[in-house]
């Protein structure tokens, strides 16, 4: 790595809400712990951020009106710009992801993914190649009245890119060729679940979809072969009834398949599910340690949970045969949104 080896996090934050930007922290190697190095405020409202492969580069989108991605160079404990930022000719991009020497972004405003090339450094090339737009609603008003494409993000093969679309109640599955989208594939959830994030099982041959407007996970078969995925079946993320609106935000499957963890605002909680072959079994949830978890990470046997409106990041230690996580630390970032390590 660009650093020496040393662990890095990097934390978003929207700035129209009073946070700092782009904040830089260690992450301590037995313990998980984070330890804030810097704070950069280089584009406003750097909502997500990825890395590249190599751990060199870290994008940010600007999710603003005019919607934009940014670029900085991982050289220490700072990131530095790695040249000017980009429109991406799309309104509040909120997820991005690297693949095949191009950025793509889910532009939740527009209900569109972005394709902006990169050059053989990491550094953006210039405007986009490319825009995909999606079309169709919902049944849930007024949430569902347009698309909203919510993320994007490469399959565990490399052969496929799937959107997930808030407005549509859908997943569509792409081909990115000369640095376009095109549509393989389009997938319908259920009729106003709200799909919002994506994550595939480490065997490749599952994916779970979490529901922002109705707190479940959507149990879906994944064939890379034919670029299909198939909905098998739908699990609660709540023990019970939610209090009132829950809103689900975050999902991770645990690097060696056994578990899978869901962040839910509204209820401030982490859900535990045990994979158990095509089906879920929820294990248990605990509090998130903060308010409204926008984003949720794991990284060598630890999650961190971005919680946005009480502006902190907190760390849980995972019990290995349970999969639950423990509280273990928090540390201050206004308006976090989410958490990327390295």
């Amino acid at each position: 790595m660009a650093d020496g080896g040393r662990r890095r996090a990097w934390i978003g934050s929207f700035t129209a809400a009073g946070g700092p930007g782009i904040v830089t922290a260690a992450v301590a190697p037995d313990t998980g712990a984070l330890k804030v190095l810097s704070g950069l405020n280089g584009v406003p409202d750097p909502s997500y951020l990825a890395l590249s492969a190599d751990g060199d580069v870290l994008y940010a989108v600007s999710e603003t009106a005019e919607g934009a991605v940014a670029a900085y160079r991982v050289t220490g404990d700072r990131p530095e710009p790695a040249g000017p930022a980009v429109a991406v000719d799309g309104n509040g991009p909120t997820h991005l992801a690297v693949h095949a020497g191009h950025l793509l972004t889910a532009n939740y405003g527009s209900g569109s993914v972005t394709t902006v090339p990169l050059r053989a450094d990491g550094s953006l090339a210039g405007a986009p190649s490319g825009v995909l737009r999606h079309t169709g609603s919902g049944p849930h008003a007024p949430r569902q009245l347009s698309p909203h494409a919510h993320q994007v993000q490469p399959d565990p093969s490399g052969r496929w890119i799937v959107s997930v679309d808030l407005g549509t109640d859908s997943v569509r599955v792409c081909t990115l060729t000369d640095g376009a989208l095109d549509v393989h594939r389009e997938i319908a959830l259920r009729p106003g679940s709200g799909p919002r994030h994506l994550a595939f099982h480490p065997d490749g041959t599952r994916a779970y979809v979490l529901n922002e407007l109705t707190p479940t996970l959507t149990v879906c078969r994944w064939d890379a072969a034919e670029g299909s995925l198939k909905p098998l079946n739908e699990t609660p993320v709540l023990a019970g009834a939610p209090a009132g609106d829950a809103y689900p935000s975050g999902v991770v499957a645990s690097p060696d398949g056994r578990f899978v963890w869901t962040a839910t605002r509204g209820e401030d909680v982490l859900s535990t599910f045990a994979v158990e072959g095509d089906d879920l079994r929820l294990v248990g949830t605990v509090i998130c340690g903060g308010h409204w978890p926008r984003d949720l990470a794991e990284s060598g046997g630890f999650l961190y949970v971005a919680n946005e409106r009480s502006g902190e990041v907190t760390w849980f230690a995972v019990d290995p045969a349970t999969g639950l996580p423990r509280y273990e630390g928090t540390i201050e970032v206004p308006a976090a949104s989410c958490v990327v390590l390295g």
